[in-house]
Order: structure tokens, then C-alpha cells, then sequence
């Protein structure tokens, strides 16, 4: 732990001397985040390390199993920052990540194994749909396959989750904001994203276009034009 704590000194002495110029002007300007992550908590999996990203790049929002509960009135802080990076931020592209061997998941698997957490317990219901999914249409899957599975459907749950949110939801509609899904596999090293057309994740390549879970396209559901409406006219 103190090796762990010492390295904060190396970040005033290294870090900011070598990047004292792009802190200088984060500082001056202010964050503009290109967008934002919300990911696990997992210790293994890290928001800036996948992307590469600089400081004032990304927005990051991380918690147990990757979770956006539905929209409601009690305040939380997953709703606040996805909120704020919408509202004040501007963010237009969002990601929710999840990954493998996680164990927030393998909780969904096996839920007595939350005995002794209950708060835990309480957050994962979130995932619950995704653990019934994975029940009723892979019920041959188990173990290791079995939480994989869960991990990903969850992705697809908490995207669906973000949606209810007024400000994602309007920004949708405006055409303004873009949904990922993504899935880090950490004993390949590779990065799968949900393909939203077909609705399964596929492996992000360099050289192919890069698949996304809702597309940055305006859609809205009230057609001003409908023939109806012209011949009411």
C-alpha cells in the first residue's frame, strides 16, 4: 500500500512537469469531455487505459457491474453525472462497459452468494433482467459461460436503462447523442462493441466500421408530416 500511495509524489514531480501546458489550459478552459464512460468498478478494467485518453478526454462515471438505473425522482449518482455530462457538458457519445469475469455479475448468477451484502444485492437489481434473460434463452450456459453471458446482456440492460433519462432521451431524439455498448475482454485483450442493427457485439477492428448500439440520427416518434394530418388540412 505505501509503494501504491508513493506514487501520488511522482505526479506533481513527473505527470504534471510533463504535461504542465495541457494542464495549464484545462484549468483556463474548463472540461470540454469527448464522452462519457460509465464502467465497473473492477480494479482491472480502467476507462482511460482502454481509451487512451488524455486528461479533460473523457468523462467517467464507474460502479458495481456497470449499472444506470431507470430514471426516477430519488437522486443517485449515476443519474447525476450521466445528467450533467449531458446538460452542462455537452457530451454526445455515451458508453456503458462492462467486461468479463466480473464478479457483479457472477452475483446475478448466483445470488446466494450475496448473502452477507445486502446493499450490494440491492444495486444488482438493476441487472436482474438481464440474469432472467440469460435464464430463459441460455439455459444450457453455465459457470464461466454463463456470467459472460449475463455480462452482456447486462450491457444491452443498462443501455436501455439510460434511455429513460430525459436529457439522453431528448438528446436521442435531437439526433445530438450516440449509445455504446461495449464489452472488455480481459484475458484476450480485445473490445467488443454491441451492434445495435443486429444486436449482438462483435470485436472493434481498426479497419471496419465502428458498430454502435443506438446511432446519432434523429427519430422521433410523431410524424409532423403524416398523410393523416395533410388531409385533416
Amino acid at each position: 500500500m505505501n509503494e501504491l500511495i508513493g506514487r501520488v509524489f511522482g505526479f506533481e514531480k513527473t505527470e504534471y512537469k510533463n504535461r504542465s501546458s495541457l494542464y495549464a489550459k484545462l484549468a483556463s478552459d474548463g472540461q470540454s469531455p469527448k464522452a462519457l464512460m460509465i464502467s465497473c468498478a473492477d480494479s482491472r478494467v480502467v476507462p482511460e487505459h482502454i481509451m487512451q485518453a488524455q486528461p479533460g478526454d473523457l468523462f467517467v462515471c464507474r460502479n458495481a457491474g456497470n449499472i444506470v438505473p431507470p430514471h426516477s425522482q430519488t437522486n443517485g449518482g449515476v443519474s447525476s453525472t450521466v445528467e450533467y455530462a449531458v446538460v452542462a457538458l455537452g457530451v454526445r457519445d455515451i458508453i456503458v462497459c462492462g467486461h468479463s469475469d466480473c464478479g457483479a455479475m457472477k452475483g446475478l448468477a448466483n445470488p446466494e452468494a450475496l448473502g452477507a451484502m445486502p446493499i450490494v444485492a440491492g444495486w444488482l437489481k438493476h441487472g436482474h433482467g438481464a440474469a432472467q434473460i440469460v435464464s430463459d434463452c441460455y439455459p444450457h450456459l453455465e459457470g464461466a459461460d454463463k456470467v459472460r453471458a449475463i455480462a452482456m446482456e447486462n450491457v444491452a440492460a443498462q443501455l436501455t436503462h439510460l434511455r429513460t433519462h430525459p436529457s439522453v432521451a431528448a438528446g436521442i431524439a435531437r439526433g445530438e447523442i450516440a449509445l455504446h455498448g461495449w464489452f472488455v475482454d480481459i484475458h484476450a485483450g480485445t473490445i467488443l462493441g454491441l451492434d445495435g442493427k443486429t444486436g449482438r457485439f462483435v470485436t472493434l477492428r481498426e479497419d471496419e466500421p465502428l458498430p454502435v448500439a443506438v446511432e446519432q440520427a434523429a427519430r422521433h416518434a410523431y410524424d409532423v408530416h403524416s398523410p393523416a394530418m395533410e388531409a385533416a388540412e
